[in-house]
């Protein structure tokens, strides 16, 4: 069977004492999207990345935001990584490599992604205090690495994410997601070129 005939959608549930998911995934959608985390910022990001990745994504999670909404963003990330691994199937025919350089008004964010099912990510250039800093109110710059690390480690993807330049705390998140989604969708686009699985291995 060719890989321009597997399905690759998939829906993944977890529930914790912290936080229930019920995301579901194509990653031969449109970009489509209808995403609740009950944390704003984040849907924004969610939504940037589904429409930029054209993948379609649905997300229903509610957690413990009263105490810090780290729980809801982080577990949801780790459902998205595997809703990814799972829906990539044997990977045979991707493209399997990508890159993106995306701008946001003064924000510049590279990003490079292996569907290598190696977990590695590298994630360097905010700026001193970003990480502290509450973008929304809510949505503490630290979470956007917290997000990469559960997306990379459970997708099984090696990720490289590089901030060439940027000021505002929103821009440079949003540029950040956006060149990973960018990046991921020709990685994970068919190409006609490749027959069987793209390494060496015959595996990924």
């Amino acid at each position: 069977m060719s890989g321009q005939t597997q399905n690759r959608a998939v829906r993944v549930q977890r529930e914790t004492s912290e936080s229930s998911i019920d995301l579901s995934i194509d990653l031969d959608g449109t970009g489509a999207s209808d995403i609740e985390t009950g944390v704003p910022f984040y849907d924004h990001l969610l939504t940037a990345f589904a429409r930029h990745s054209l993948t379609d994504l649905t997300v229903r999670a509610s957690g413990d935001v009263h105490i810090d909404v780290h729980h809801t963003v982080e577990d949801t990330g780790i459902v998205l990584g595997q809703a990814i691994r799972q829906a990539l199937g044997d990977k045979r025919g991707i493209s399997r490599y990508g890159d993106a350089l995306v701008p946001l008004d003064e924000a510049l964010a590279q990003a490079v992604v292996d569907i290598s099912g190696r977990p590695y990510l590298v994630h360097t250039g905010e700026p001193a205090g970003f990480e502290f800093h509450l973008i929304g109110g809510h949505f503490t710059g630290s979470m956007v690495r917290h997000v990469f690390e559960a997306i990379t480690f459970n997708a099984g993807l090696t990720v490289h994410v590089n901030v060439l330049g940027g000021r505002d705390p929103h821009h440079i998140a949003e540029a950040e997601f956006k060149a990973f989604a960018r990046a991921f969708r020709q990685a994970k686009a068919f190409d006609p070129l490749v027959t069987g699985i793209p390494s060496t291995k015959g595996a990924l």
